[in-house]
């Protein structure tokens, strides 16, 4: 453990060594590097924004109602041209009901610039729905209705549950330890030309077929899929001496964790997730709207328990 920090530390020593040298031989090519990064870490932090929901039906293994979010996101890269790659990603499934209805949402990220040209030209947006629907039959091994409805809301569930969902497909940690291998040079270093066609698909510019295979694959998604269960969770409303509703508190029941840092725990105004990897994971709709700036946790320890405090808005 301690050799492989020194030779991280040294890594890290060497990468700034050349960047000073950089500063001083190549002051613009300095400049273009850290502008390129700032610019890359800015569409990393962004938040995906709605385009547009689909609604259609799960066939097999179990048949039952689907929204698809369509999404754009700066976080997916662009094609380099209209005959280049058309990068997409596929959140995982999340299954929610309402009152007695019982329905699944997937999320699907393309670059702003790809659905912006698909706006102006209905024969693309047809053409992305089918494709995107096809490669979620292949990566889910479901089966689809060939039917879809635009929904009249842009997104179902919350921007920021999208956000978590999406977050999670990482590229493979042993992808990034080999790529760390690759000695770093200043010619590396001065260049901010991309690569961006990794895990893509051609997408064909003029042709679109009634039998369309899967041509946009999605980025980089190695997340193993671990069967997590739900944990025993009691929710009330708490109300004043008026019966005024105050405030939800939910309690969640996490045998064998007795760490708060083992939990990830995300609210929206009328959403929750909780997320032990591996272990637990509860999603829930909230009854009401909350505020989050508000909201408070804490993990009692003794009864491995979380209590979560949401007041109403």
């Amino acid at each position: 453990m301690e050799s492989s920090s020194k030779g991280l530390l040294t890594q890290v020593t060497q990468f700034w060594n050349l960047l000073d040298d950089l500063a001083e031989s190549n002051p613009e090519g300095y400049e273009k590097f850290i502008q390129q990064q700032l610019k890359e870490g800015e569409q990393l932090c962004a938040a995906p924004e709605p385009w547009l929901c689909l609604q259609t039906r799960i066939l097999k293994p179990k048949e039952k109602i689907l929204f698809i979010n369509l999404c754009q996101w700066k976080r997916i890269p662009a094609p380099q041209s209209n005959t280049h790659p058309v990068p997409l990603s596929i959140g995982r499934p999340e299954d929610r009901s309402e009152t007695s209805d019982v329905y699944t949402v997937i999320d699907v990220a393309y670059n702003p610039d790809v659905l912006q040209a698909a706006d102006k030209d209905q024969v693309k947006k047809d053409q992305l729905i089918q494709m995107a629907m096809k490669c979620i039959e292949e990566k889910l091994q479901f089966t689809l209705s060939h039917s879809y409805s635009i929904t009249n809301f842009r997104i179902k569930g919350s921007i920021q549950r999208m956000k978590q969902n999406l977050l999670r497909m990482q590229t493979d940690p042993t992808d990034l330890r080999e790529k760390m291998k690759k000695e770093l040079t200043l010619e590396q270093i001065s260049s901010t030309v991309s690569n961006p066609d990794d895990f893509q698909l051609l997408l064909p510019k003029d042709e679109v077929s009634s039998k369309t295979r899967c041509l946009i694959e999605e980025i980089s998604s190695t997340e193993s899929q671990v069967e997590m269960k739900e944990p025993a969770y009691e929710l009330k409303i708490v109300a004043d001496q008026n019966e005024k509703p105050l405030k939800i508190e939910i309690k969640v029941e996490l045998p064998g964790i007795n760490s708060a840092s083992l939990c990830d725990l995300s609210v929206s105004e009328d959403d929750l997730l909780i997320e032990v990897p591996e272990k637990y994971r509860l999603y829930l709709n909230l009854p009401a709207s909350v505020d989050t700036e508000m909201t408070t946790a804490k993990f009692i320890k003794e009864k491995a328990t979380l209590i979560i405090i949401m007041p109403l808005v």
